[in-house]
Protein backbone atom coordinates (compact mmCIF):
# COMPACT_ATOMS: atom_id res chain seq x y z
CA UNK A 1 0.00 0.00 0.00
CA UNK A 2 1.34 3.44 -1.00
CA UNK A 3 0.95 6.54 1.05
CA UNK A 4 -0.16 9.64 -0.84
CA UNK A 5 1.36 12.87 0.35
CA UNK A 6 0.05 16.40 0.04
CA UNK A 7 2.78 17.05 -2.53
CA UNK A 8 1.56 14.09 -4.62
CA UNK A 9 -1.98 15.46 -4.53
CA UNK A 10 -0.76 18.93 -5.49
CA UNK A 11 1.18 17.54 -8.47
CA UNK A 12 -1.88 15.54 -9.51
CA UNK A 13 -4.06 18.67 -9.25
CA UNK A 14 -1.65 20.69 -11.41
CA UNK A 15 -1.48 17.93 -14.04
CA UNK A 16 -5.25 17.50 -14.05
CA UNK A 17 -5.88 21.23 -14.48
CA UNK A 18 -3.27 21.39 -17.23
CA UNK A 19 -4.92 18.49 -19.08
CA UNK A 20 -8.39 20.05 -18.76
CA UNK A 21 -7.09 23.41 -20.07
CA UNK A 22 -5.45 21.66 -23.04
CA UNK A 23 -8.68 19.86 -23.91
CA UNK A 24 -10.75 23.03 -23.62
CA UNK A 25 -8.29 25.00 -25.76
CA UNK A 26 -8.43 22.31 -28.42
CA UNK A 27 -12.24 22.51 -28.46
CA UNK A 28 -12.25 26.32 -28.66
CA UNK A 29 -9.66 26.29 -31.41
CA UNK A 30 -12.00 24.35 -33.67
CA UNK A 31 -12.78 26.85 -36.35
CA UNK A 32 -16.41 27.54 -37.15
CA UNK A 33 -15.41 27.16 -40.78
CA UNK A 34 -14.64 23.50 -40.10
CA UNK A 35 -18.09 23.01 -38.65
CA UNK A 36 -20.00 23.14 -41.94
CA UNK A 37 -23.20 24.57 -40.44
CA UNK A 38 -24.00 28.19 -39.59
CA UNK A 39 -26.64 29.64 -37.29
CA UNK A 40 -29.38 31.88 -38.65
CA UNK A 41 -27.83 35.09 -37.38
CA UNK A 42 -24.50 34.35 -39.08
CA UNK A 43 -26.20 33.49 -42.38
CA UNK A 44 -28.30 36.67 -42.30
CA UNK A 45 -25.23 38.76 -41.56
CA UNK A 46 -23.09 37.14 -44.27
CA UNK A 47 -25.83 37.34 -46.91
CA UNK A 48 -27.25 40.66 -45.66
CA UNK A 49 -30.81 39.31 -45.71
CA UNK A 50 -33.80 39.55 -43.42
CA UNK A 51 -35.13 36.73 -41.24
CA UNK A 52 -38.11 36.42 -43.62
CA UNK A 53 -35.83 35.94 -46.64
CA UNK A 54 -33.89 33.26 -44.80
CA UNK A 55 -37.17 31.58 -43.84
CA UNK A 56 -38.21 31.68 -47.51
CA UNK A 57 -34.96 29.97 -48.54
CA UNK A 58 -35.67 27.33 -45.91
CA UNK A 59 -39.29 26.79 -46.95
CA UNK A 60 -38.47 26.56 -50.66
CA UNK A 61 -35.72 24.03 -49.76
CA UNK A 62 -33.00 26.01 -51.50
CA UNK A 63 -30.75 25.40 -48.53
CA UNK A 64 -30.61 22.52 -46.08
CA UNK A 65 -31.20 23.22 -42.43
CA UNK A 66 -31.38 21.49 -39.10
CA UNK A 67 -33.30 22.66 -36.08
CA UNK A 68 -31.51 21.97 -32.82
CA UNK A 69 -33.03 23.08 -29.53
CA UNK A 70 -34.97 25.89 -31.21
CA UNK A 71 -32.06 27.21 -33.29
CA UNK A 72 -31.77 26.75 -37.03
CA UNK A 73 -28.47 25.73 -38.59
CA UNK A 74 -27.82 26.04 -42.32
CA UNK A 75 -25.44 24.12 -44.54
CA UNK A 76 -22.49 26.23 -45.70
CA UNK A 77 -22.16 23.96 -48.71
CA UNK A 78 -25.70 24.82 -49.82
CA UNK A 79 -25.08 28.54 -49.34
CA UNK A 80 -22.03 28.35 -51.59
CA UNK A 81 -24.00 26.39 -54.20
CA UNK A 82 -26.73 29.03 -54.09
CA UNK A 83 -24.22 31.63 -55.23
CA UNK A 84 -22.68 29.33 -57.84
CA UNK A 85 -26.10 28.66 -59.41
CA UNK A 86 -26.65 32.38 -60.00
CA UNK A 87 -23.54 32.67 -62.24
Amino acid sequence: MEIVSKQDLELFRIKLISDIERILEADFNLSKEDFGWLRSKAVRKIMDISPATLQNLRITEKIRFKKVLGSYYYSKEDLLKLFEDEN
